[in-house]
C-alpha cells in the first residue's frame, strides 16, 4: 500500500480536528448521563463521520467498494459503516435508502444519511452527513472524482437533496 504524502497527512489531520468542533458545535449539553446503547450509538455516529473524513481524496471507481481499488458513493457508505460501526449497508443508494429511519433536514445528525436525485432517478447518490450543512460523498461528475466534501445548501447537490436517513437510535 503507498504511503500517504505529506500533503495528503496535513490536509486528513486539519480535517479530523476540525471536525471534532463541528460534530459537537451548536448541540447543547446534556446533563443526565446516556444509556448505554445511546452512548455507543453516538460514538458509533461520531467514527462513521470520522472514518469518512479519512478518505478524502480516495478516488472515485465506479463499483468501488475498497479505498485501494477506488470508491463509489455506495461502495464507500457500506465501507465506512461496515469498518467504523460495525453495520453492514449494502447495495445501491437507493436500496439504503429503503433501509433506515427517515430524518427531517433539520433533524440531521453527523452519521446520517443523505440521499440525491443525481440522475434522473430518486436516490440515485448517498453520502453521509459530518455537520454544519456538509457531507463526505464520491463523485463521479465535474472532472473531481474523488471523495470529498459538499454543502446541502448551495451548490449542485444543494438542489438535488431529497432525504436524510439515519442507522443510529
Amino acid at each position: 500500500m503507498p504511503r500517504p504524502s505529506f500533503h495528503l497527512v496535513v490536509v486528513g489531520s486539519t480535517l479530523v480536528l476540525g471536525a471534532c468542533g463541528m460534530l459537537s458545535s451548536g448541540m447543547p449539553e446534556d446533563s443526565r448521563p446516556k444509556s448505554g446503547v445511546a452512548a455507543r450509538q453516538a460514538g458509533a455516529a461520531e467514527d462513521v463521520v470520522m472514518f469518512a473524513l479519512g478518505l478524502i481524496e480516495t478516488r472515485y471507481r465506479f463499483g468501488g467498494k475498497n479505498p485501494e481499488a477506488g470508491l463509489d458513493c455506495s461502495g464507500m457508505v457500506s465501507y465506512v459503516f461496515d469498518r467504523a460501526a460495525g453495520l453492514r449497508l449494502t447495495g445501491s443508494a437507493a436500496d439504503m435508502a429503503r433501509r433506515g429511519r427517515a430524518v427531517a433536514a433539520a433533524e440531521m445528525k453527523p452519521g446520517d444519511l443523505v440521499f440525491f436525485n443525481t440522475i434522473d432517478r430518486p436516490r440515485s447518490h448517498v453520502g453521509i452527513y459530518i455537520g454544519d450543512g456538509r457531507f463526505v460523498h464520491a463523485p463521479s461528475s465535474n472532472g473531481q472524482a474523488r471523495v470529498r466534501t459538499d454543502s446541502l445548501r448551495q451548490g449542485w447537490f444543494a438542489s438535488r437533496f431529497e432525504e436524510a436517513r439515519t442507522y443510529f437510535e
